[in-house]
């Protein structure tokens, strides 16, 4: 398969109606780890809010259980979408997901950010360091993907364009960023995961690389000092490099999509392996999102009806 042969494909697309497909392709297929790196990015980005990194704090599930609780996020965004969001599974993904989230008090705002970190991340990430940027067809799909989440989720005032998405980010993080040591405990537990992926003496190394890429004003508010200039200069030629030795390569053929690892669950994972223990005894609520499971339409599935995540973070 040519390496923007899929693209050609993507753009005679219409996202309002394929954007299950355009997103599986986007995170199975044409940037599996940048998709990755970016929502991982994303991820810190929600510990700059105090009252989020508060909450987080509090739980301490980053400090008891981190790797399952980044495993256990990123799975659950998974099963959302493998078998398409209106099929049973998906439906009972965003309920189980509605069942961790209704033990606290939390308000709608922090949960439209925490979405749009999840739409604006890996497009950014993408067109910063991917092999390509992001077509229109594919950065609305990844909008669209996020608003039916939202809707799923029952979360009021959810945008519907990218473009709405992106000024949502930005304008609360304008608002909100500030500096508190709840921050800098989350991050620092969050980055302590990231460097457990790799061999002893490259941990350090490996956590000032995820911080090189992080911009100053989530820096500050995290409680970190800016990597030194050479650092971030040597890290963003490194993943320039690597995006243009991906442009010379072959695309990802169908049959080989680039499905989720976790480790937490080396031997495979259901449903209810997802989430704290104490939400599989919490009945799940019906969706508010107007449809019930009966009569919610399934989008046709390729075979390649898989969704994102792996392993970078």
């Amino acid at each position: 398969m040519g390496r923007h042969s899929r693209l050609r494909r993507i753009q005679q697309m219409d996202p309002r109606q394929d954007f299950e497909q355009i997103y599986r392709w986007i995170t199975l297929y044409e940037f599996p780890r940048d998709y990755l790196h970016g929502t991982s990015t994303a991820f810190l980005r929600d510990y700059g809010v105090p009252r989020i990194a508060r909450l987080l704090d509090h739980t301490q599930e980053f400090e008891r259980a981190g790797q399952k609780r980044y495993d256990d996020t990123v799975l659950t965004m998974y099963e959302m979408v493998s078998e398409g969001m209106e099929s049973e599974h998906g439906r009972a993904a965003a309920r189980h997901l509605n069942r961790v989230h209704g033990r606290y008090r939390i308000a709608d705002e922090d949960f439209r950010y925490v979405l749009a970190t999840t739409v604006v991340g890996p497009k950014r990430w993408i067109d910063r360091f991917g092999w390509r940027r992001l077509s229109e067809q594919e950065t609305e799909s990844l909008a669209l993907v996020g608003r039916r989440m939202g809707e799923m989720m029952g979360i009021s005032g959810v945008p519907d364009t990218y473009a709405a998405f992106e000024r949502l980010h930005d304008d609360y993080e304008r608002e909100m960023f500030a500096y508190d040591p709840a921050n800098r405990r989350v991050a620092a537990a969050t980055l302590r995961i990231l460097a457990s992926w790799y061999p002893a003496p490259v941990r350090r190394l490996a956590s000032r690389v995820s911080l090189a890429v992080l911009d100053e004003p989530l820096l500050e508010a995290l409680g970190f000092r800016p990597e030194p200039r050479w650092l971030r200069v040597a890290v963003h030629r490194a993943f320039r490099t690597r995006a243009a030795l991906i442009r010379l390569l072959p695309g990802r053929p169908e049959r080989f999509p680039r499905k989720p690892r976790a480790r937490t669950y080396p031997f495979g994972w259901t449903l209810d392996d997802l989430g704290p223990h104490w939400a599989h005894s919490r009945p799940p609520d019906p969706l508010q999102d107007g449809t019930p499971p009966e009569q919610a339409s399934v989008p046709p599935q390729s075979s390649a009806s898989h969704a994102p995540p792996e392993e970078t973070r």
